[in-house]
């Protein structure tokens, strides 16, 4: 043991911090005093621990720091306001609903106006919106109290896009919106374009798509555009009818093929609208009998009902590779445990320690408990393995990570509902019932889940990570991609308006070099995400996919010329696969 020790203490010799992510750490999350991750940290382990018994709170906040220590980097939110004097939310993002109505509530959802002013006062208080805006009705529609025509939903969206602008967040940053409307309103075609000619900065937007709207596109069919508003006599002129069988309208039928062509013509040109497939979200839902998702959050990570949040946090996975790069570079299972136990634990104390700005997003949180911890860095520990991102056996490797660390957060949960009770509207039968992800669980947790209960519905989100892993993991790659680039300058505005130049290295690049000298050549595993190609990108979310019980943010970076041919199929693979 002792002959490897000196091994072991090279390939963890300290890189020195790079200055850009110096300045994001005192800028972005550093607060007061505050100087180093060291002193974040501290503050974050203390307020966490404030949701333990008093008698308990030291020995937690000791082992919250570890965690954080060892490589646990709890979400943007939370490491700028826990612990703090400011009246901002922990949560780095919500969905609120919204319904077709100026003022009124209609089936629990609150008039656009309504929806407008809790969107603002949740962005103000630091929280990301994602909204639906299918139930409202499309441009041209009859509006009866009026005796007019309405403007439909993407006017309106430009009035959310103007008050995110307007609205500064809780610490100087501008709110961020998902936009989405389902692939079956007549306006869908006005929305996958609304974005073409720079309009709606302040959104990302998704089409929402049914199993039924893909199925028509394999089958070259024809898919009808319906609303439950009355079309306009315009519209009824040019052949708008109402369903013998429901109280829906048909505007006009089109060739599913013909939309779906001009959703990838646009994704490929603009890198938008994004799809949301909302027949396999329900499906796969935990809370399926409980619940309708419609929407999520900004970056898409977590499909959420309405008033739903992301409780989010990662675990940067280049902290858990002994020898580095060597050949016999390992992935250390048990220290990923250990560090993802306390994170299942870190994150559902969020929920209880953070400032909530509607006393709806509060108590749905409260029945529900929703938490989603996953990783980061994935592309450059697998570079530290000797894994090239692109191949079978890296994917083997990021699901058998992925796989440890679905049971390790459901095992924690389990002892979280032993100690702490069961999420209020956890119902063993209908949750662990066919086709929800916890109904694929391993037969061991589903029986101590039946016994036990859980505390939190759903537990696990990849996330990008951003500048949380410039300033926390030395610029190790975001969430699941693999990295962008080894070296890139990045422009910075300083306070007088003038640019500051900052070099950015990839953290894997960085340590290899440290490691083996400015000149050694790089090892085969040395890929970026433009040297691969978009199936690629798709194969490794689909080996992932199936340990993670609400989504994945992926990126698909591709070169400037690459072929439309190549890239036209890419959702429809998703959605197969």
């Amino acid at each position: 043991m002792s002959q490897k020790s000196p091994e072991k203490t090279k390939t963890i010799t300290p890189l020195s911090p790079q200055q850009i992510s110096e300045e994001v750490l005192i800028e972005k999350y550093s607060k007061g005093t505050e100087k180093s991750i060291g002193d974040v940290n501290k503050r974050v382990a203390r307020a966490l621990a404030q949701a333990e018994l008093p008698d308990q709170r030291k020995q937690w906040e000791t082992k919250f720091m570890h965690a954080l220590q060892s490589g646990f980097l709890p979400a943007g939110r939370i490491q700028s306001a826990a612990g703090t004097d400011l009246a901002a939310t922990l949560i780095n993002c919500f969905v609120q609903p919204v319904g077709d109505s100026i003022s009124h509530i209609e089936d629990g959802h609150p008039g656009i106006y309504t929806a407008l002013t809790e969107a603002a006062e949740t962005m103000r208080r630091g929280g990301g919106v994602g909204y639906d805006f299918s139930r409202i009705r499309p441009r041209g529609a009859w509006v009866g109290s009026t005796q007019s025509s309405a403007s439909g939903p993407v006017s309106y969206m430009r009035v959310f896009d103007r008050s995110c602008e307007t609205v500064e967040s809780a610490g100087a940053r501008r709110g961020a919106q998902m936009g989405v409307l389902r692939c079956d309103h007549p306006d869908i075609e006005e929305f996958i374009h609304a974005k073409d000619a720079g309009d709606l900065k302040n959104f990302n937007i998704s089409v929402g798509v049914t199993d039924a709207f893909m199925q028509a596109v394999q089958t070259d069919g024809e898919f009808t555009l319906t609303h439950r508003a009355e079309p306009g006599r315009d519209q009824k002129a040019n052949g708008a009818y109402q369903l013998t069988d429901s109280d829906a309208w048909v505007y006009r039928t089109l060739r599913a093929r013909e939309l779906w062509d001009q959703i990838m013509r646009s994704t490929y040109d603009h890198a938008e609208p994004g799809v949301l497939f909302l027949d396999h979200i329900n499906r796969d839902n935990n809370l399926s009998y409980c619940e309708t998702i419609a929407s999520t959050n900004p970056c898409a990570e977590q499909p959420l009902p309405p008033y739903g949040c992301c409780c989010l946090g990662s675990i940067d996975l280049t902290r858990f590779i002994d020898h580095p790069f060597e050949k016999n570079a390992r992935f250390d299972k048990s220290a990923f445990a250990d560090v993802a136990r306390v994170a299942t634990r870190m994150l559902d104390n969020v929920l209880d320690v953070t400032v909530w700005p509607l006393p709806q997003q509060q108590e749905e949180a409260r029945s529900k408990r929703r938490v989603g911890l996953g990783f980061t860095g994935l592309g450059d520990a697998l570079i530290m393995l000797n894994l090239r991102y692109d191949t079978q056996a890296a994917r083997d490797m990021a699901q058998e990570i992925s796989e440890l660390m679905r049971n390790t957060a459901y095992e924690a949960s389990i002892e979280l509902a032993r100690e702490r009770g069961a999420f209020p509207l956890f119902n063993a039968d209908l949750y662990l019932s066919a086709q929800t992800f916890a109904s694929r669980l391993p037969p061991a947790l589903k029986d101590r889940i039946k016994t036990l209960g859980l505390r939190n519905s759903h537990l696990l989100s990849i996330a990008p990570t951003g500048t949380i892993s410039l300033a926390f993991a030395d610029n190790a790659s975001n969430g699941i991609e693999p990295p962008f680039s080894w070296s890139y300058t990045r422009k910075k505005r300083m306070p007088d308006g003038s640019f500051k130049e900052y070099a950015v290295e990839d953290h894997a690049w960085r340590l290899y070099r440290h490691l083996h000298g400015e000149a050694a050549p790089l090892t085969p595993a040395f890929v970026t995400a433009l040297e691969m190609s978009a199936q690629a990108h798709e194969a490794m979310v689909a080996a992932v996919a199936p340990y993670i019980d609400t989504a994945i943010s992926k990126t698909v970076n591709v070169p400037a010329d690459y072929p439309y041919a190549d890239f036209q199929h890419l959702y429809m693979e998703a959605w197969q696969s």
